[in-house]
């Protein structure tokens, strides 16, 4: 992007905003329907395998179409595949809602098909964070890819609450109903705010088929690391938002249709309250201390001593307490994560860089879910555990791995 092709400073932090916004809105559908859809299935007779499969099958889905529409943004623009997936998230939420109210295992097939399509329509989260990188010098990067962090955060503040209280006061169908409705609102404001961030004059990569692709972004020493340790932090992730409701649910015997309703929603609204508060408070000074492999590195060991504590906690204070460093953890450690792959990838393959990174996540999505799903079944505390031990191991990766190496590119371009 040539100088004169770059929004000015006070036009940029407007986009910004409202690429903030739409990605807010849409996570504040998903953060309604995540913490109850397992209780769900659970009610409706689930295997185990069978709860891993239907919240699985919304990353799959990721997995497979993140990178294309990556690429579709780098030849189109980000402006119109946004608008297409927060429409399409409209109609995904509207079919959980009409599933809610089904029996048994038709309620189950209707679950599945709306996590498909969520899936497929929420794939643009690579395009909102080339959208960002469009308008962002790299040496802003991490700092601004930040803006998604947060937009997770305050997703998982208001969306659980929303559950929570949707279904206290409408019955089962009041989740999906309230996600529909807030999805609606995204696609009405995206249409009349979203600008067009991609310029005319930017470089644009050959299409490359996606294998290749693959290769080529985890071939480099760096991004190859980075993307691993997403993929690695998000599995471990993706089994605590599957499990928390049921584990919680178990341990302190809790009636969710009744005077509990609200509880699960009120725990996952806590722990994505205080990731909003270390966003806000602590993330840019942390970043500034620690650089971005550090900050991980510190993210990944308390995530890992947290998730080994919370199955064995039988009274509600020190559950929140490790919710409280669990949600400050997993808050800080993505940011830096992206802005380290944005900052080492060139411009003309923003989109399908981060589409690929954001595919490894998916991965790690369709594997967590089934994963932590059969061990609970097994016993509460395994899936605790298991992952424990991987965010603990990724935090070793980091620091043996992706710290010399990062330091090793560094005097490389000192030299060139």
């Amino acid at each position: 992007m040539s100088s004169s092709d770059k929004p000015a400073p006070a036009a940029s932090k407007g986009i910004l905003g409202v690429i903030f916004l739409t990605v807010f809105l849409d996570l504040v559908g998903f953060g309604i329907v995540i913490p109850i859809l397992p209780i769900y299935a659970q009610d409706n007779a689930a295997k185990g395998w069978e709860i891993g499969a239907i919240m699985g099958v919304y990353s799959l889905m990721q997995f497979v179409c993140s990178p294309l529409w990556g690429r579709w943004s780098d030849r189109v623009g980000r402006r119109k595949p946004m608008l297409i997936g927060t429409l399409g998230a409209t109609l995904a939420y509207g079919v959980f809602a009409l599933g809610s109210g089904m029996p048994g295992r038709w309620a189950l097939a209707v679950f599945f098909l709306s996590r498909m399509l969520a899936g497929f329509f929420g794939a643009n989260l690579a395009v909102a964070q080339a959208a960002i990188a469009d308008i962002t010098p790299p040496e802003l990067r991490s700092r601004r890819m930040g803006l998604i962090g947060m937009a997770f955060g305050l997703g998982f503040v208001l969306g659980p609450w929303l559950g929570g209280v949707s279904l206290k006061h409408f019955g089962v169908a009041g989740p999906g109903w309230a996600a529909t409705g807030f999805c609606a609102l995204n696609f009405l404001l995206a249409v009349f705010l979203l600008p067009e961030t991609l310029r005319k004059t930017s470089e644009h990569a050959g299409h490359l088929p996606r294998f290749i692709q693959w290769t080529r972004t985890l071939a480099h020493p760096q991004i190859g690391l980075a993307v691993t340790v997403f993929f690695l932090s998000t599995f471990a992730f993706a089994c605590f938002e599957t499990t928390l409701g049921l584990l919680v649910s178990h341990n302190f015997h809790l009636d969710y249709k009744g005077r509990d309703a609200t509880t699960i929603g009120n725990l996952f609204m806590f722990t994505g309250f205080i990731g909003v508060l270390a966003q806000g408070g602590v993330y840019r000074p942390l970043l500034k201390r620690m650089g971005e492999a550090g900050l991980i590195a510190l993210c990944l060991l308390l995530y890992g001593v947290s998730l080994a504590s919370i199955p064995w906690v039988s009274a509600w204070y020190p559950l929140l307490g490790w919710l409280a460093l669990l949600g400050f953890a997993s808050s800080l450690s993505r940011p830096p994560i992206f802005g380290l792959i944005s900052r080492l990838t060139p411009a003309s393959d923003q989109g399908a860089t981060l589409g690929v990174a954001q595919s490894m996540g998916s991965l790690a999505r369709i594997a967590g879910p089934l994963f932590a799903g059969i061990l609970f079944m097994m016993h509460p505390a395994w899936p605790y555990v298991a992952c424990a031990a991987m965010a603990l191991f990724t935090c070793a990766v980091v620091v043996l791995k992706l710290i010399p190496a990062l330091r090793a590119h560094a005097a490389a371009e000192k030299l060139s």
